[in-house]
């Protein structure tokens, strides 16, 4: 069942790297970067890193896209 577990997650991961180098549009890389973040947690969560899974939440599922988006949105509002 472990390996099982594993296996997905691997998968997952390929398919969330595989979206966020193929989207072209910055809002939609902020989200699919999101999601590959979560991807990896699960993956470090999966083989038993719990600290490293958590880390990767706060860091790359949640304060990278965060960073991306407010970074997007000063770009957007600058005049010229």
């Amino acid at each position: 069942m472990k390996d099982v577990v594993i296996a997905v997650a691997l998968v997952w991961v390929a398919v969330a790297g595989t979206a966020v180098v193929l989207t072209r549009e910055p809002l939609r890389q902020a989200f699919t970067t999101g999601l590959f973040g979560l991807a990896l947690a699960t993956l470090y969560f999966s083989l038993q890193s719990g600290d490293v899974a958590l880390s990767e939440v706060a860091v790359g599922a949640i304060a990278l896209p965060l960073i991306i988006l407010l970074a997007l949105a000063k770009v957007q509002k600058r005049p010229g």
